[in-house]
């Protein structure tokens, strides 16, 4: 009976003691909750949370072009997740997820009982939901109030949200190590592949990263990375997520990941250097978090064209040069077991591949390739390597393989069309090639030099280089605008320049050091005569030149106030020249170029362009149908506005102003109205546009752009260029659709060689892209417009023909400056015409 008392006593201290104990948790927990609930954040927060992702630029059709940021990551839904993937978290992490409030006390004991029989633990004790907690809300600070603030935002998490919400926030901001956050990019950057498409065994490798990204790293330790992973498919099976045939399928597999960075699916590093520039100028450090994505004006097939043409370009410059020769000899500097290994370290440069020559025969030479390929150079494509000597000279060419290369030369080759090697080195010189559409100036294209990992300097954009004749287009236009014709004679003749505050004379000269003559204002822009074009600027005057070229665009601070303003004495970038002859191209308007379309996140449109239009003929009868619609009646013009050089803009103009109005007086204009553009702004007439654009055609098939023949397009215009000593090439061509520019020179300055031009080191790679940029295009020519009159001229004398005079043509004038004169009426004689372009120059039309 005593015993029964004493246990009666015992177990009522035992309950009282686990009262007071399960009392004082409860007021402890409680004062903890009431100090630390105020400082809690909203939960309501996670359903609008932004997950830091990375910037991203995509061409016009939707490729990957980069990604900025330090975090890789792509958000994915959670109805897009695998079944499999969802799966391997939970045996991995948290298994009773679906089942606890947010806190797992019996995984919290297993967690216990595994650090107690094994000395570590295999599944943690947090739950999904704590560890959304954590990653969203909280430091990874080691303290008792961090792990309890986890515990009560893990309650309160489950409160408010869906377990399938929690598990996408889970699956979007975890880290899995190589600057993977989330599991599509971890997919990406382990196994270059989308989560849909991992295997059970990939899936389980990266089920296992979050509780040690860096110790069980597939590439880093891929052992120990393994031995978690089959851990995490012993889980998935005995927890019935797969079968035991499954599980021994995947347990069987080997460790395939590696190294992948973003999936980039078009080349444009240039362009995208430029977008990040302008997004951070724009958002700050913001710019490679916010998950924005900029969308460029960039056409992928057109950039593709313009990355290989600009790089067979330089190729074919060191060809004509000869061969600097190889890179060193592995045979002598190298030990026999590193060679393999150095081609493999060689990284490629451009469109260049490493390679050792391994044997020299009679006919080709064997090389060895990166990771032990192998291949052969045929004599065909290396017999151009005769030795470099200066850009001017070279020595004898090679009679065999063995006069150019040896045994164990590390050298560079490229892939040909055809598929075989070819010798080949990295380039001496350096272009530049961007691509425009002329209408609203939406860059197509935009190649800023061979590497951009070699030399970021973007060529395109910041190289400020002469233009050369490829300016003198420009030069013409004013002369014209100032009442030349293209049938006024000028003088091919020589002139000295001795005046008074000159160090030396100035003896300007045509590039073939000849002279024609009286010639033609056409024949002397479309045989680019130097001479010709200074007489030019000397009849129009430079103060009027000057003025014209601000109105179509050009900086003032740019142009020279002097004679060799007409040889193109103009710096600018490529980029600036193109936008120049984007007028001649556009029918006369002033555009300006741009890159980006538009800049979104996943919710939110932040910019779209709305770049000025140049609005042709058609596009102004458009127009004009539209405003007549809206008032219901059609609006007359004066006759003094249809006299003017800039008639549709301000047909235009007048329309919209009525378009306007009308739409302040009647709400129901909105059954008819659209989206007016913008237009651009009309800087050179229809007339004088049509009659140089006929001229720029005659470049092509008469002039020193003879090889664009090669197109057999009859809509093409476009200017050669070549600077003093040769330091720099431009060929600028263009339709109405499409205009290209591409230059070509050398970083210092110094000459490309005394035999290039911009018809041989430029032309060549402005054609092999109009290849593919034209490739299928009807040919798009422009009307004539209104105010021109085409008649049959002498040929000598720029005057109207003598009926039956077999030498006479054709050519086209400005109505009011068509010649009222037969040929043999008071004409000039070639002393008169002499001495009236021959008259003193004032010091300030010379250097």
């Amino acid at each position: 009976m005593k015993w029964s008392v004493q246990l009666v006593n015992f177990i009522k201290i035992l309950c009282w003691s686990l009262l007071t104990v399960a009392s004082g948790i409860l007021l402890v927990s409680a004062s903890a909750y009431l100090y630390l609930s105020p400082s809690l954040p909203s939960v309501e927060s996670l359903r609008d949370a932004k997950l830091q992702t990375p910037l991203r630029v995509y061409s016009q059709d939707n490729l990957l072009i980069a990604e900025f940021g330090e975090k890789r990551r792509t958000p994915i839904q959670f109805e897009d997740t695998p079944l499999n993937m969802v799966q391997a978290f939970m045996a991995a992490e948290d298994d009773r997820f679906y089942y606890h409030p947010g806190v797992d006390i019996m995984g919290l004991m297993r967690a216990a009982v595994q650090l107690v029989s094994t000395g570590g633990i295999q599944s943690g004790g947090s739950t999904i939901t704590m560890q959304v907690a954590k990653n969203f809300f909280l430091s990874h600070e080691r303290v008792f109030s961090r792990k309890f603030n986890e515990i009560l935002l893990a309650l309160q998490i489950e409160q408010e949200l869906s377990k399938d919400e929690i598990f996408e926030l889970y699956l979007n901001k975890i880290y899995l190590g190589n600057r993977a956050y989330g599991v599509e990019s971890a997919a990406q950057i382990y196994y270059d592949k989308s989560i849909s498409e991992l295997t059970l065994a990939q899936i389980a490798m990266i089920a296992g990263l979050p509780k040690a990204p860096s110790r069980y790293n597939p590439i880093n330790d891929p052992k120990r990375a393994l031995i978690r992973r089959d851990w995490i498919l012993g889980r998935m099976k005995n927890l019935g997520y797969v079968t035991p045939e499954e599980y021994s399928e995947a347990i069987s597999q080997p460790v395939t990941a590696s190294y992948h960075g973003a999936r980039i699916e078009l080349e444009a590093p240039y362009v995208a250097e430029m977008v990040r520039q302008h997004m951070l100028e724009q958002y700050g450090s913001d710019a490679y978090s916010e998950g924005f994505k900029v969308y460029t004006t960039v056409n992928s097939e057109l950039q593709k064209a313009a990355n290989l043409s600009v790089a067979n370009g330089l190729m074919a410059y060191n060809e004509r040069h000869g061969y600097r020769g190889p890179l060193t000899n592995l045979f002598e500097n190298v030990p026999e077991e590193g060679w393999q290994q150095r081609i493999n370290k060689t990284s490629s440069l451009g469109i260049l591949l490493p390679a050792m020559v391994t044997q020299v025969g009679e006919e080709e030479v064997k090389i060895g390739l990166k990771n032990s390929n192998t291949g052969s150079i045929s004599w065909e494509n290396m017999k151009w390597a005769k030795p470099f000597l200066t850009v001017n000279s070279f020595g004898y060419a090679p009679k065999a393989p063995s006069d150019v290369l040896k045994a164990g030369d590390h050298i560079w080759v490229r892939i040909t069309t055809d598929g075989s090697y070819r010798l080949a080195e990295a380039p001496l010189a350096q272009s530049a090639l961007v691509s425009l559409h002329p209408e609203n100036g939406a860059i197509l294209a935009l190649v800023g030099g061979y590497n951009f990992y070699d030399s970021m300097y973007n060529r395109a954009t910041q190289a400020v280089r002469q233009a050369g004749s490829s300016f003198k287009p420009f030069v013409y236009a004013s002369a014209i605008a100032n009442g030349m014709t293209a049938a006024t004679i000028i003088n091919d003749a020589p002139i000295v320049f001795d005046e008074e505050g000159l160090e030396d004379s100035w003896r300007p000269n045509n590039d073939n050091m000849k002279f024609n003559g009286p010639m033609r204002f056409r024949e002397g822009l479309y045989r680019s005569r130097n001479l010709v074009s200074i007489r030019v600027l000397r009849q129009t005057g430079i103060t009027k030149t000057i003025q014209y070229l601000k109105q179509l665009g050009f900086r003032e601070e740019s142009l020279s106030r002097d004679l060799s303003l007409s040889l193109g004495n103009v710096s600018m970038t490529p980029l600036e020249l193109a936008t120049g002859y984007a007028v001649l191209a556009n029918g006369g308007f002033r555009i300006e170029p741009y890159f980006i379309q538009r800049i979104e996140t996943v919710d939110e449109l932040y910019f779209e362009a709305e770049p000025v239009i140049a609005c042709n003929e058609s596009c102004m009868a458009r127009q004009n149908e539209s405003t007549m619609a809206i008032e219901g009646q059609e609006d007359t013009l004066s006759e003094d506005l249809l006299s003017q050089d800039n008639l549709y803009k301000e047909i235009f103009e007048a329309a919209t102003i009525a378009e306007e109005n009308s739409a302040e007086e009647n709400s129901q204009s909105d059954a008819v109205s659209e989206a007016t553009p913008n237009i651009a702004k009309s800087v050179m007439s229809p007339q004088i546009n049509y009659i140089m654009n006929d001229i720029m055609n005659d470049v092509i098939w008469k002039g020193t752009g003879r090889r664009a023949r090669a197109l057999k397009r009859h809509d093409i215009g476009g200017k050669t260029g070549t600077t003093n000593d040769s330091k720099d090439a431009w060929f600028v061509g263009f339709n109405p659709d499409i205009l290209t520019a591409v230059w070509v020179g050398m970083d210092d300055y110094s000459t490309l060689g005394r035999w290039e031009y911009g018809a041989n080191a430029a032309l060549p790679t402005w054609l092999e892209y109009m290849h593919t940029a034209l490739d299928g295009k009807p040919e798009h020519k422009r009307s004539q417009p209104e105010g021109l009159v085409t008649l049959k001229i002498s040929r000598e004398t720029g005057k109207l023909a003598h009926p039956g005079d077999p030498n006479a043509i054709f050519e086209i004038f400005r109505q009011e400056y068509a010649p009222q004169q037969l040929s043999d009426e008071n004409l000039p004689s070639l002393g008169d015409m002499d001495s009236e372009m021959n008259q003193p120059f004032s010091p300030e039309e010379l250097f």
